[in-house]
């Protein structure tokens, strides 16, 4: 009895690393808004990694969390690490492309409370007569087989997928509040 109970647990573990060996390891987690301020703006809300803490959904998880920055104070190079409570855990991000008002790529390294290399990607596409602002954010990796079998269990794309929309909507908050009295100064 022993046996045959030891037989089908290991057969149902096979069956198991089987499925989770077939499933993609390449991930793509893609979120777009719409800003009504200028891509520069928008841009300059990235750009530079302080301007984070204004709309970054994890900045509201940890009212503790710890910051360090390294590098240009923005642009190609800059530097951000952070460590947190276990919401936002610890790692760093390294701005590694930086083309204005169009374009910003970030390498994020997480340390805790797992850890994973991953490519972050910011792109902004103006609008009509430009006082709008398309701005994509994305994130591409890639899952071993223990991320694999988590991502089983849990939906990655809805679960970062959530806090994307929620870091978009709070820089558009932030961007068009910066955006409608340099715009009335304007006129």
């Amino acid at each position: 009895m022993l046996m045959k109970t030891l037989s089908v647990i290991a057969a149902v573990l096979v069956v198991f690393a089987i499925i989770v060996a077939t499933r993609p390891s390449e991930f793509r987690i893609v979120r777009s808004a719409t800003i009504a301020a200028p891509p520069e703006l928008v841009f300059a809300q990235v750009n530079d990694f302080r301007a984070w803490q204004a709309w970054s959904p994890w900045e509201k998880k940890d009212p503790n969390l710890k910051r360090t920055y390294e590098g240009p104070p923005a642009g190609r190079g800059a530097v951000y690490a952070w460590a947190g409570n276990k919401e936002v855990g610890e790692g760093r991000m390294t701005l590694t492309e930086s083309r204005p008002a169009e374009l910003i790529r970030i390498q994020l390294e997480f340390l805790k409370p797992f850890a994973a290399t991953n490519k972050s990607e910011f792109t902004f596409t103006p609008r009509g007569d430009g006082e709008q602002t398309d701005v994509t954010w994305s994130m591409t990796g890639h899952n071993g087989f223990l991320a694999k079998a988590f991502c089983m269990f849990m939906d990655m794309d809805k679960l970062v997928g959530s806090d994307f929309e929620k870091g978009l909507a709070s820089m558009k908050t932030v961007t068009e509040s910066t955006a409608a009295p340099a715009h009335a100064a304007a006129h």
